[in-house]
């Protein structure tokens, strides 16, 4: 077993307990008056939306000095303790300026997906029942337009009269009762956005001991620079590219788009240091940097293949990284070469990527957690990663369990469903005490719905999410998720959903794979998109791929089944297919 390093993020807060910090774990406008003593001129918010796309940065006196005045202008506005104020945006410093300056008003942060239909966030809008509301152009108009009784503010100087850096108190404001540790700070809705909306409640402790506690796994600095290009309403982003580059005194650049020569560009001169994604986005990077040594030819690529396997032993075996300096030039080439950690979530990512990664000299970890543990439940430790785990549980500070399924065997490997508690588990969802309750064991724990098993070292290997199960017809349970998993580096595969679907006997089910094919595939056979679905060769093409993954799944989990899809799968805002199972 290895040892584990023994870390304590949070030591620095000793220094302000009592004076700034009045309970266990400080509130956001504690943790902003801490950082702003330690970093005053450090670089807080950046993006590249000056002219001509140069660089903003803000510092985090300048980034406190702004918070101070919009929470004067909230409190002005309406806002009590305990309000609600809605922010709906691309990523940008405005939004971080709105989201932490709705603590120092005494506020609850309600962040919607900008993503979302106009319904859907009128939905959201009136679940949430907010005294402000700040958005993009996007949304502005329509939401100002809808909401009449509602304040809509504006994230972007289109609209002047109301822009957020320009909104400011008329006099002096008496401040609003402080937040503590246990108030809530922010409600995320996880789903039901057409329907009655679940609503996550997370207390100030929730979020900041998560991403404190996140840190006994993972060394960050506060010279780091985090990119923070997913949408940063979603939990995993707003806890790993804002919240814990707070803690730290970290520099965050925010990134609008994931269009390739704006990613490229806010990479490079950016200077990034810690990057975050989900699998989708780490799979086009890392094609379009194998794309560049195939077209070197033959001799190369196996080079470079034989490289990574030096590589990635040196660096298991004996923990020294040797890529950085063998593969300088590719790394420079696409741009990532000052990035020191990248993180990858929102679901497992292919073995065979991860060890490329790390073989090219990138400390490539993953971690695992949920909307309703603020989020992050595991993160694999740079010293000791596992290609096959989602990373290492925070014991002692938090408690993860595997427990029995009804209906699901467990295997030598002891699998289940997974259960958490800590000081990072939600309050319950908002308005719904019943839902709440059917999410927790008996003792306490919270229910993730997520199936897996844990090794004696604590590292938890996930399978898929309960619900997903496909059950044989021998009684053999089939992971989705570890079929799709396969496909990652398949190039000729853009998206992948399996699923179950019933025999001819009505009863056991086989396995399908629903498969919507790339450009790559479509352009090398010279098909256009209208005709794909129904055309022999992509066809012929897609099953051969399929085949090629079969011969490495055991027997019972093969896919038996190919639909060629004329349309894409929809996708989250952080890039993940959303399941529409035909049972």
């Amino acid at each position: 077993m290895a040892k584990q390093i023994e870390r304590n993020p949070w030591k620095h807060l000793d220094e302000y307990r009592g004076s700034i910090i009045k309970g266990e774990w400080p509130t956001f406008p504690e943790l902003i008056e801490i950082q702003v003593k330690r970093f005053p001129d450090r670089p807080c918010f950046t993006d590249f939306d000056g002219p001509d796309g140069s660089k903003n940065t803000l510092t985090y006196s300048q980034v406190y000095e702004k918070i101070k005045v919009l929470a004067a202008y909230m409190i002005e506005a309406g806002v009590k303790k305990g309000d609600r104020v809605i922010v709906t945006g691309k990523n940008s410093p405005q939004w971080g300026i709105v989201y932490l300056a709705t603590f120092f008003a005494g506020g609850i942060i309600v962040p919607v997906d900008n993503g979302l239909h106009e319904n859907e966030a009128a939905n959201l809008v009136r679940a949430s029942d907010p005294k402000l509301i700040f958005s993009d152009e996007e949304k502005f108009s329509y939401l100002k337009d809808n909401f009449s009784s509602v304040k809509v503010l504006s994230l972007s100087p289109k609209f002047a009269d109301v822009y957020v850096y320009d909104l400011k108190a008329s006099g002096e404001v008496e401040p609003n009762e402080p937040c503590v540790e246990n108030d809530t700070a922010a409600i995320l809705f996880t789903s039901g956005t057409t329907g009655n909306p679940k609503g996550v409640m997370l207390t100030h402790k929730n979020l900041i001991s998560d991403g404190f506690i996140a840190q006994t796994n993972l060394d960050i600095y506060h010279t780091d620079v985090f990119y923070a290009l997913l949408p940063v309403h979603h939990a995993y982003t707003m806890q790993a590219a804002f919240i814990c580059p707070l803690q730290v005194g970290a520099e965050i650049v925010f990134g609008k788009s994931m269009a390739v020569t704006r990613l490229m560009k806010e990479l490079r001169e950016g200077k990034i240091t810690i990057m975050l994604g989900v699998p989708l986005l780490y799979n086009k990077l890392m094609a379009g940097i194998q794309k560049g040594l195939k077209a070197k030819g033959p001799v190369v690529v196996g080079l470079m293949s034989f490289l990574e396997g030096i590589s990635f032993f040196v660096k298991n075996v004996f923990g020294k990284n040797i890529g950085k300096s063998l593969f300088k030039a590719v790394l420079k080439q696409a741009n990532i070469y000052t990035l020191r950690v990248a993180i990858c979530g929102g679901g497992p990512l292919a073995s065979s990527v991860f060890k490329k990664y790390n073989a090219m000299g990138i400390d490539f970890i993953q971690g695992y957690g949920l909307t309703e543990t603020s989020p992050i439940i595991t993160l694999n430790p740079v010293e000791h990663f596992k290609i096959e785990s989602v990373g290492r549980d925070f014991s002692p500070y938090e408690e993860v369990k595997i427990v029995p399924v009804d209906g699901i065997e467990p295997g030598e490997k002891g699998i289940g469903e997974i259960v958490v508690k800590g000081p990072m588990v939600m309050q319950g969802y908002y308005n719904m005490p019943e839902e709440t309750a059917k999410m927790f064991t008996s003792d306490g724990f919270f229910k993730t719905g997520d199936l897996g098993w844990m090794d004696q070292e604590h590292y938890v290997m996930l399978c898929g999410r309960a619900k997903n199960l496909i059950v044989t017809a021998g009684g053999k349970n089939v992971y989705p998720e570890e079929i799709e998993d396969a496909f990652q580096l398949v190039s000729e595969v853009q998206q992948i959903v399996v699923q179950g679907y019933l025999d001819t006997d009505g009863k056991s089910e086989l396995i399908e794979a629903l498969i919507y094919p790339s450009d790559d595939c479509l352009n090398a056979l010279s098909v256009s998109r209208e005709n794909s679905a129904s055309d022999e060769k992509v066809k012929a093409c897609i099953e051969g791929e399929v085949e090629k993954v079969n011969k490495n799944l055991a027997s019972y989990a093969k896919i038996t089944r190919v639909t060629v899809l004329a349309e894409p799968l929809a996708m989250t805002t952080t890039q993940k297919v959303k399941r529409n199972y035909k049972k």
